[in-house]
């Protein structure tokens, strides 16, 4: 991590009510899914737990290892965090190696990270010129490397599916055009022009691209998806999931699992036959949505879409789950 990244401002969002959510007390073991600059970590480990903390982003893991008068946790014959920089969805093989079959809670904080976001040599945002990467993990196929190589056709379905860009074809054509793509100013061009934008309009209509674009490098709904069936696997009857998302399709699959865990999905109606679930509910005591009250997003504009569900593991087994 860059000096000018290490002290990029950082503002944790809903960080009571995810605390208040877990409950972290004395010699409890706790689950950071998505680490970053470690707000979740930080109030856990100073409730007395111990904190198992995931990133796949090398820079994030770095920073924390090169801190130790921040992270003395770290440190001793029994440290209280450990970092792992491993995808949250292998927290269940990553924690089995070290003989720890169940967690009492798990904080997921979903999608790119602040220092993510303002760093221009990652590439995630157009507000300031940079290559065009977007990779969390920095390995693999960066965006460019998708833009200047996938058919018109594909580059569509991304923008479609993962941006809800209702003009995703005409998008797309003018990305192939115009390739090759280099920089975030490139794709932010390509995309205002295909779509007419004019300086000085409310919304930015490059912003449902970039989004489409990062999720699919990083495969995030992927992601998503595989570490909240870890979290069902890991947490300890009683354990407590806390899930901060910051878009509708991350929400939609964050409600949709914990409607099916909790059994939300049989039927309910007097004048329908009675459907048993397959599976006995894993989750229960599923919150209602939590949002940023108007004073949390005055001070921290980007946690204005964000939304928190919380529930409970019942003492049920984790579901069965069909290979792909």
């Amino acid at each position: 991590m860059t000096a000018a990244a290490s002290h990029a401002p950082h503002i944790p969002v809903l960080l009571e009510e995810v605390i208040a959510a877990l409950r972290p007390a004395p010699g409890t073991v706790m689950v950071d899914a998505t680490f970053g600059a470690g707000s979740y970590t930080r109030r856990l480990l100073d409730a007395g737990a111990t904190v198992h903390a995931f990133d796949r982003d090398p820079d994030a893991i770095a920073a924390a290892q090169g801190n130790p008068q921040g992270w003395p946790e770290l440190g001793g014959d029994a440290p209280r965090l450990v970092l792992h920089p491993r995808r949250f969805s292998e927290m269940v093989d990553t924690l089995a190696e070290l003989g720890i079959a169940r967690v009492d809670g798990i904080a997921m904080d979903i999608g790119v990270s602040s220092m993510q976001l303002d760093q221009p040599t990652r590439g995630f945002a157009f507000s300031s010129n940079g290559p065009l990467d977007m990779r969390m993990s920095q390995e693999g196929e960066s965006a460019a490397d998708f833009l200047n190589s996938a058919e018109e056709s594909a580059i569509a379905d991304v923008l479609y599916t993962y941006g809800e860009e209702r003009q995703s074809r005409r998008v797309a054509r003018a990305i192939v055009a115009a390739r090759p793509l280099q920089t975030t100013e490139d794709l932010a061009r390509v995309v205002r022009k295909a779509l007419g934008y004019h300086a000085g309009a409310p919304k930015d209509p490059a912003t449902r691209s970039f989004q489409a674009i990062r999720i699919h490098v990083n495969g995030e709904l992927d992601e998503l998806e595989g570490g909240l069936a870890a979290a069902e696997t890991l947490l300890a009857p009683e354990g407590r999931l806390a899930v901060v998302s910051f878009h509708s399709l991350e929400d939609r699959v964050v409600k949709q699992f914990l409607r099916e865990a909790s059994g939300g999905n049989a039927s309910t109606s007097r004048h329908l036959p009675q459907v048993a679930p397959a599976d006995a509910p894993t989750f229960a005591q599923v919150s209602k949505a939590i949002r940023p009250g108007d004073g949390e997003v005055a001070i921290n504009p980007r946690s204005r879409s964000a939304t928190l569900r919380s529930a409970v593991r019942t003492q049920a087994p984790a579901r069965s789950r069909k290979s792909a």
